[in-house]
């Protein structure tokens, strides 16, 4: 048996205190009630809502798993007792930034679904609630993401056949959004690389090595490009025409980590037997460095690669 405190804050509608504050016992080995919300209990030192499986996240949702964890809060999957389907839902952690921040990814949600009309391209929000003072958004559960995938085969490239139809799909549901951020065209370009290599590109947190990585791979940044940075980015320059690199780099370690990168087509040769030519093509036209020359997502989605498969 373990005691377990109570909070003093409201509850909500579905979790009312009793008349009078009292400790709550819990009994590792009694199954929860249908409906009945677990004792309260406080949130890990990090902000994380903590649960036992089979408790209840509000009358409505029976915790079955938990499907993962990252910086926002954890994802757990539960079974809807009122729609009869089992779902995603992400538990926020109880800070002032993150839930401000979900309710960001709220908005943004509910606009994919807006435009996303069959559903068939973004992943759907069901609805999302406020719990314990966790921000909760109920999502339809999918399977394991691409990243998943790639770790339990241990990496191993995609065919091209597959990297071409995850390409589509991406850029479908970029283009089906309205948007036109040459930044996520950027992103999709990534993704197709480590699809094909079975390597994330640009593996770094550090900013110089990233531009560094960045010229390795697909060549020198534009003088004009370099000549236009914030006063903030000039720190990574010479005399504003070329990369302080390597001079500036931080660690001999950081140098062979961006001198050991390909050039992309090798990088793409040496994975990609065949539609080699198009793919690289495809790739530079979604990488260029100047954003106003990159392709849009419906102009990718016409390039050869997806039309003449060869």
């Amino acid at each position: 048996m373990e005691i377990v405190r109570t909070r003093k804050r409201p509850r909500l509608a579905w979790d009312v205190a009793p008349p009078e504050r009292r400790e709550a016992v819990r009994d590792e080995a009694a199954p929860p009630r249908r409906g009945v919300s677990p004792p309260w209990r406080e949130d890990d030192r990090e902000g994380h809502y903590v649960f036992d499986l089979g408790e209840n996240l509000t009358p409505r949702y029976k915790i079955l798993s938990k499907m993962g964890e990252g910086t926002f809060g954890r994802v757990l999957e539960c079974w809807d007792r009122e729609a009869h389907e089992y779902v995603a839902v992400k538990v926020v952690r109880s800070i002032s930034k993150y839930r401000s921040a979900a309710m960001i990814e709220i908005d943004v949600l509910n606009l994919l679904a807006k435009h996303d009309k069959d559903g068939s391209r973004c992943v759907q929000i069901r609805r999302w609630f406020d719990y314990r003072n966790h921000i909760c958004i109920v999502f339809e559960k999918l399977g394991p993401s691409l990243y998943d995938f790639l770790k339990r085969n241990k990496y191993c490239p995609f065919p091209v056949e597959l990297v071409r139809e995850f390409g589509r799909q991406l850029l479908e549901s970029v283009a089906c959004l309205g948007w036109n951020y040459p930044c996520d065209v950027w992103s999709v370009g990534c993704i197709l690389v480590e699809l094909c290599s079975g390597e994330a590109l640009f593996q770094t947190h550090e900013n110089l090595e990233h531009l560094a990585m960045m010229e390795r791979v697909l060549g020198p940044l534009p003088e004009r490009m370099i000549r236009k940075a914030s006063s903030s980015a000039s720190k990574y320059f010479r005399r504003g025409s070329r990369l302080n690199w390597p001079e500036g780099a931080v660690s001999r370690e950081s140098i062979r980590a961006v001198r050991k990168l390909d050039r992309l087509k090798d990088m793409i040769s040496s994975h990609v037997d065949y539609s080699r030519a198009s793919l690289n093509d495809l790739l530079y036209g979604l990488l260029k460095f100047e954003p106003s020359e990159r392709l849009t997502a419906r102009e990718a989605l016409n390039h050869p690669f997806f039309e003449n498969p060869t």
